[in-house]
């Protein structure tokens, strides 16, 4: 299926920008001889990112490097700034990081591997962990070659999770980072979610921003208006999330307390929307922290009949085990999302189908969770009628001027997945059961 809102779409510029860096005019004209229907400003200060701001060209062919100018300053100028750098660098712990591939992109993997065995931190490893079919592995050392953190293990079981708890048993980390093999992380990256756990020993995992790496087509720009990216892609602010005891019975440990850099309780919230904390994407663990609340369950997750899941799975079990996350936005990845429409509507139906899935994996492992959902109702079904609303977190968006508003299909399809979520979940646990008589031990 196709909307016809795609034949009007023209790509949108990504481009990154320092507010210390002169400003410089942009083109519309692309390197291939079409145009840019405007540019989707990163704006950077100090390395930090502190804004996006979209910008049409209305028409010209150049934004002149003083309308950039007057927008990057505009958005330097609405930022508070964040916390002040530390007077002593602290010391780093030791980092694994661990990819898990299917192979089904060697090209973005490749290109993903190149830049962490590139990072800039003094003491990690990279764990690629093959969870490819039999017989597609031969590209692997190839994509490997001449990357001397590298390292590859395998995982025959399928499904995202099971490579996951397979990279964490090889993990000889401190700390255990997780990305994907369609992304691209920043050179700074690693050293930002060190530096956030070597500054607050009391968090015991912490998440990044996620920023697209492109915008060429009219479903990678819907997904950033729909989601807003990945969980707390518009936050632009170091935050802590931590569990926090409810208001009531139901609710007793179902809440989670946003804090500050200071401490200070901004918000709370629902502890199952906890994908507001960030995505598996760009997150990373205490190995102690694994041992506690892992491992995943690996009847949830890509490659799964569940889908989806396993990542919030993990920060509601943290959160509702007393566990705090940071959220550190100078830890920055480029997600390359689906192009196509057809690929979008498939994952947006995945991300409700995974919600709710990943609810009945709760609540069948801890019971308590019933009345913790069941507190939900009320507001879920305000949602329902009232549409989709912005992320927990979310600050307050640029207006958006780049490319139409996302079908309402969209909504219908995350609504349509949630239905099938249960059902589902209980599949994938069977299939789990069946392949390991030890499944429950992994949380299946």
């Amino acid at each position: 299926m196709t909307s016809p809102l795609l034949e009007d779409h023209r790509p949108v510029h990504v481009v990154v920008v320092d507010a210390e860096d002169a400003a410089s005019s942009l083109p519309a004209e692309r390197g291939d001889g079409g145009r840019w229907a405007g540019v989707w400003l990163v704006v950077r200060r100090g390395g930090a990112p502190v804004a996006v701001v979209e910008a049409d060209f209305g028409g010209e062919d150049v934004l002149p490097a003083d309308t950039v100018r007057g927008l990057v300053d505009a958005a330097v100028a609405a930022h508070p700034g964040g916390p002040p750098e530390p007077s002593t660098p602290p010391v780093l712990p030791s980092v694994s990081v661990v990819v898990p591939t299917n192979l089904a992109r060697p090209r973005q993997l490749r290109d993903s591997l190149v830049a962490l065995d590139a990072l800039d931190h003094p003491d990690f490893e990279v764990v690629v962990v093959d969870n490819s079919r039999p017989g597609s592995a031969e590209v692997l050392p190839e994509l490997v070659a001449g990357l001397s953190r590298v390292r590859v293990v395998r995982e025959p079981v399928p499904g995202i999770s099971a490579a996951r708890n397979a990279g964490v048993r090889s993990a000889r980390g401190e700390v255990v980072a997780f990305t994907d093999d369609d992304v691209q992380v920043d050179p700074g990256w690693l050293r930002a979610l060190a530096t956030r756990l070597a500054l607050r020993p009391d968090e015991d995992a912490v998440t990044g921003l996620i920023l697209p790496a492109e915008l060429e087509t009219a479903a990678q720009l819907w997904f950033e208006r729909h989601y807003g990216g990945f969980g707390a892609t518009r936050v632009f602010t170091p935050l802590t999330y931590r569990g926090a005891a409810g208001r009531n019975r139901l609710t007793r440990r179902a809440e989670v307390a946003v804090q500050d850099w200071d401490g200070a309780e901004v918000r709370r919230f629902a502890v199952y929307g906890a994908g507001a904390c960030g995505a598996g994407a760009n997150m990373a663990f205490r190995a102690r922290a694994l041992q506690r609340f892992g491992p995943f369950d690996e009847a949830l997750g890509t490659g799964t009949p569940a889908r989806g899941g396993e990542d919030l799975a993990m920060f509601i079990r943290l959160l509702a085990g007393g566990g705090s996350i940071g959220y550190e936005p100078r830890a920055v990845v480029h997600h390359t999302h689906r192009a196509d429409y057809p690929s979008l509507r498939g994952q947006i139906e995945a991300y409700g189908l995974g919600f709710t899935a990943m609810l009945t994996s709760l609540v069948g492992a801890e019971p308590w969770h019933v009345g913790g959902v069941l507190s939900q109702l009320p507001r879920v079904a305000r949602r329902v009628l009232a549409g989709a609303e912005e992320p927990a977190d979310a600050e307050e968006p640029a207006e958006a001027l780049l490319g139409a508003p996302p079908p309402r299909e969209l909504v219908w399809l995350e609504r349509r997945g949630a239905l099938k979520g249960p059902a589902a979940y209980l599949r994938s646990r069977r299939d789990v059961r069946r392949r390991l008589p030890h499944g429950p031990a992994r949380r299946a």
